[in-house]
């Protein structure tokens, strides 16, 4: 597809700074622009790339001080990473393949209710009294169990697996090969040093314009619903245990594991690669830098934490900065005692 700098200014609601007419046909980072492509400048390291870039548009700050005379047309807006985000999106949306209809072979349920404008894919399964809404897409292989409710305009990506009773709210994406709603980690030890099996005969509940990450799974509850709170997005590579609650709005980068029965509040940031222990509440507007392990509920909000146990992340970066001295110090106690 081929738009012209105006009509991109037009959608993101920017100024044109150079020539309007020019054609875009692709994107591109800054520091590897060429013609036909547009980028966009958020971060100022790279500002040093805005002069000599070749992609022919570039969108900015409406605020950026010109040091020299850029190779490209500029859009002046009024936050560039949203406004090459929205232009991201629309174009998805635009690319986006409007097939409808039921691919074969595929198995549907003659109990399964389906909206209209619907696009299932060949191999997929749908079973007793599944839910499917209005304008989703099921792409192949997807495996939709027994009384599953997936809302309106949802898109299953490859390979997903939805156990029985989970429910979907609308406006979601979930990617390749994630398991929704498989048993939470229960087993009982008995006297003799074996485990049996705790029933798990609850459900996940997925709210609306949630994404789920590729390769990420939920585990059903043991008793009522493991719960992931609308807006919510989370990364591929996550376990979520049995019973977690994840409030809204709250982003879970890769690899991050959280344990069963905590509760995550809204508006929390969880970086990669973190452990969050059972049974504890994260507060609210928590930031948690990657690598670290939450041991027990942060009950203040608003905190940033890192390190294991997390601490507020100021003292941890303090520690981390006393340890890296210790080598030194204990070197120079060695002199010391060997001069005495």
């Amino acid at each position: 597809m081929k738009f012209t700098v105006d009509q991109i200014a037009g959608l993101i609601h920017g100024t044109v700074d150079g020539n309007g007419a020019d054609i875009i046909s692709d994107f591109s980072k800054i520091e590897e622009g060429k013609a036909g492509t547009i980028s966009f400048l958020a971060n100022p390291k790279y500002e040093a790339f805005l002069y000599d870039s070749k992609a022919t548009a570039i969108i900015i700050s409406e605020d950026q001080i010109l040091k020299k005379k850029p190779l490209a047309t500029l859009i002046r807006v009024a936050n560039p990473y949203l406004s090459f985000t929205v232009l991201l999106q629309k174009y998805q949306e635009m690319m986006a393949s409007n097939e409808t209809g039921i691919q074969q072979p595929s198995f549907i349920d003659s109990s399964a209710t389906l909206g209209e404008n619907l696009f299932i894919g060949t191999f997929t399964s749908i079973n007793r009294n599944a839910k499917i809404g209005s304008g989703s897409r099921i792409m192949n292989n997807v495996s939709i169990g027994v009384n599953v409710e997936i809302g309106e305009n949802c898109l299953i990506y490859p390979g997903v697996i939805l156990y029985a009773d989970t429910k979907i709210g609308n406006n979601c994406i979930i990617h390749a090969n994630a398991v929704i709603g498989s048993d939470g980690f229960g087993f009982a030890p008995q006297p003799d040093g074996t485990f049996t099996s705790i029933p798990q005969l609850g459900n996940v509940v997925i709210e609306d314009h949630v994404s789920i990450g590729a390769n990420t799974t939920i585990d059903r509850a043991t008793m009522g619903s493991t719960k992931i709170g609308k807006g919510s997005k989370i990364d591929n590579l996550v376990q979520i245990a049995h019973n977690v609650e994840v409030g809204q709005n709250t982003a879970i980068a890769a690899q991050v594991g959280v344990s069963g029965s905590t509760k995550i509040g809204d508006h929390c940031l969880i970086g990669g690669q973190v452990g969050v222990a059972g049974h504890i509440r994260i507060a609210s507007h928590t930031i948690v830098t990657a690598q670290s392990g939450v041991t027990k509920t942060v009950k203040t909000p608003g905190q940033t934490l890192g390190g294991t146990p997390a601490s507020p992340n100021v003292d941890y970066l303090k520690r981390n900065a006393l340890i890296r001295q210790l080598p030194d110090l204990f070197e120079k106690i060695n002199q010391t005692m060997k001069v005495e």
